[in-house]
């Protein structure tokens, strides 16, 4: 499918405000112009409640937001990691788009704004994540949460941080995981796959920042073999946690996600997949632009109610 009309406007606009390279803003740059009004992902709902709180990680005090659907539960919960290149971006940016998520999967959602690269490298942001989700589990009488209905969710980079949280959940086999719900996840550094060759440039995100924001996050090669870090990379499969995943047809990321999906099926791992055609990376935070933002919603509410009525 050619690119979408909405995406193709979104990305000539976008294009009019002629900013240098990710690179050449730097992580600093990067996050002053990411402060875009919340209601950009699409209208806020007046029924479900945001409150913060501080979760204590290995290495800080991190914010969280809260979300809490109407009614005095039981709920189910949902752990959410956003993206942003592990650098940039922050947990107001999603209120819309998980407001909306907790409301029509009755869930509790504890969304983590962990603590960023460059500053803070591999495993200081995965560690905040992991925590964010043990926290959910160890709160989750405070919040009327079904401790067996808890998922995990994350876009982009918050999708390959959910992606090694899954894997580390199976591994330390202490808290139960539900599911895990990827959205576009950069979860490889093979950079010569056919979607990062097709769509290098001119789509939004692009090669050259991907293979930047990498290197801003590890610590070199002695994390690549880390599955936690690069979840494309482990060796073991089996056993995860029943996986909803989604990737967008211009997006460099595309096959990481198709790859990642084949991966987990190989290997008797429950997944839900959907290519969007015609969309771009990001297009989840652009419901006010984009239609496809708001719709892909669907999606993901009817894959977790499916997974969690069992």
């Amino acid at each position: 499918m050619s690119l979408h009309p909405q995406c193709a406007f979104f990305l000539a606009e976008a294009a009019k405000e002629n900013l240098p390279p990710m690179p050449e803003l730097g992580p600093h740059g990067a996050r002053l112009i990411g402060h875009t009004p919340r209601e950009f992902s699409g209208p806020l709902r007046d029924d479900v409640k945001i409150s913060t709180r501080f979760i204590t990680t290995p290495t800080a005090d991190v914010v969280a937001n809260i979300y809490q659907p109407p009614g005095t539960g039981p709920f189910n919960g949902m752990a959410y990691f956003h993206g942003g290149g592990w650098a940039f971006n922050y947990i107001n940016k999603y209120d819309a788009q998980l407001q909306d998520l907790a409301a029509r999967t009755n869930s509790v959602i504890v969304s983590i704004n962990y603590q960023k690269a460059p500053e803070h490298k591999y495993p200081i942001p995965f560690d905040d994540c992991y925590t964010a989700f043990v926290w959910l589990h160890e709160h989750a009488a405070e919040f009327n949460v079904d401790t067996n209905k808890i998922g995990i969710g994350g876009d982009s980079a918050g999708g390959n941080l959910a992606s090694g949280v899954a894997h580390k959940a199976r591994d330390v086999n202490q808290h139960p995981l539900a599911y895990q719900m990827l959205i576009y996840p950069c979860n490889g550094l093979d950079f010569e796959t056919k979607s990062y060759l097709d769509n290098a440039d001119d789509y939004g995100l692009t090669r050259s920042n991907m293979q930047w924001l990498w290197e801003l996050y590890l610590n070199g090669s002695q994390d690549f073999n880390d599955p936690y870090a690069v979840p494309l990379n482990a060796t073991n499969f089996e056993g995860l946690a029943p996986a909803i995943l989604f990737t967008a047809e211009y997006d460099v990321l595309h096959d990481d996600g198709v790859l990642y999906a084949k991966k987990l099926s190989d290997a008797g791992v429950p997944v839900i997949y959907k290519d969007y055609p015609g969309m771009i990376h990001g297009f989840f935070n652009y419901g006010s632009v984009i239609d496809e933002g708001i719709a892909a919603r669907t999606f993901l509410v009817d894959s977790i109610n499916q997974i969690l009525r069992g």
